[in-house]
């Protein structure tokens, strides 16, 4: 009764683990989760105030497919000011979120037979993505010793004849971790070789920590550029997960196809919530710096706390709000792990396998430090008893 491509997929252990959560925290009982991928802060007010003008003035109706003229310009605007990008609004297209614009990259360019690289540890709708496409998700390990990063290398081994895309997430979610120019300057030349296409996701780049710079891929080279599908969008940076806006750049004929794919699937973004995107790019970004200089507090007092436990080991990110802790040591797989903190001691994290390493749990520092101590305090305690 199902076609394949539905019977194929992982269902998200984030949602799950987030779930289960949520159903403990209605049931009366103190639960710290670690589990959520977006901001604890509020939208920005000139944000929301801007949409709620939109629908005052009846701006609830259709608008173009790609996105409204003045926001897509507005992004071009902000590609060539933050990344040192020339993109004409024609090469832009706002969708629903940035995970939707991944998805349209992904379906509009990847055909069956094709092979997509995904370094891991990875976020982990990239391969249920490449699958729906009926492209296959070919893994790229990753080494905790090498900052969870890959290199050129990697690379190159894994490359077959079949090799269409490599994915690249920088900063990154699980791991925090932000290439460098020059790290990715080496990646770009290992595509340049066989005109691999790059999809660049860089949603967490205003989040990066230790005067690390964010680089934009497509920003390296003409090649680069040419290579290159950049992938963004506002619930990160402004956080506004729940109004579902993103966007993506790409090289003419690839935006082109995107608009088709979208105007035969989601109509359009939000119109609304496109007249609160505008906002954001053009009001005040002080905001970003407040909720970033937050995160960074919290950064460094989780990233001291996990050190100093016993057979725990990080590396620590240089960007988005996440930190990737090796269990390994402890002796449980990371779904046993994960399932015990939560029922014995309340505290819920993502499970590695999640992400492609079974040896790790993934923590979101995007929830107050008061949870953040306490429940590293309960972390630590359970630890002890294994």
């Amino acid at each position: 009764m199902l076609a394949e491509r539905a019977t194929i997929l992982t269902p998200s252990l984030t949602l799950s683990i987030d779930s289960k959560a949520k159903a403990m925290k209605a049931e009366g009982i103190d639960v710290c989760s670690f589990g959520a991928g977006e901001p604890d802060f509020d939208t920005p007010e000139h944000i929301k105030l801007a949409a709620q003008a939109a629908i005052e003035q009846g701006f609830t109706k259709y608008t173009p497919s790609s996105g409204i003229p003045e926001l897509r310009e507005a992004i071009a605007a902000k590609f060539k000011a933050d990344n040192q990008l020339d993109y004409k609004s024609s090469q832009i297209i706002v969708s629903n979120g940035a995970k939707h614009s991944c998805y349209n990259a992904i379906l509009a360019t990847v055909q069956p037979g094709d092979e997509v690289l995904i370094p891991s540890p990875y976020w982990l709708s990239y391969p249920e993505m490449v699958r729906l496409a009926g492209g296959d998700p070919v893994f790229v390990q990753t080494r905790e010793e090498n900052g969870w990063k890959m290199t050129p290398d990697d690379f190159q081994d894994a490359m077959t004849p079949r090799t269409k895309m490599v994915i690249i997430n920088s900063p990154g979610n699980p791991t925090g971790a932000v290439y460098s120019r020059e790290e990715l300057q080496a990646l770009v030349e290992v595509a340049g070789t066989e005109d691999i296409l790059i999809l660049s996701d860089e949603i967490y780049e205003k989040l990066t920590y230790d005067g690390v710079e964010h680089v934009s891929t497509a920003s390296l080279s003409p090649e680069a550029y040419n290579l290159t599908i950049t992938v963004n969008g506002f619930s990160k940076a402004y956080s506004m997960t729940g109004w579902r806006l993103g966007y993506l750049a790409a090289p003419e004929p690839i935006a082109k196809a995107i608009d088709a794919i979208q105007s035969h699937s989601t109509s359009n973004p939000c119109s609304f919530a496109q007249k609160g995107g505008l906002a954001a790019l053009k009001g005040d970004q002080s905001c970003i710096e407040d909720m970033r200089a937050e995160f960074d507090m919290r950064r460094q007092y989780m990233v001291g706390r996990l050190k100093g436990i016993d057979r725990v080991s990080v590396v620590a990110p240089q960007g988005a709000f996440y930190v990737l802790a090796n269990i390994g040591m402890l002796g449980l797989s990371s779904n046993n792990f994960a399932d015990r903190l939560l029922s014995k001691h309340h505290v819920a994290v993502v499970p590695g396998v999640a992400f492609g390493n079974d040896a790790t749990v993934r923590f979101s520092y995007a929830t107050s430090l008061d949870i953040i101590k306490k429940g590293l305090d309960r972390f630590e305690e359970f630890c002890r008893t294994l």
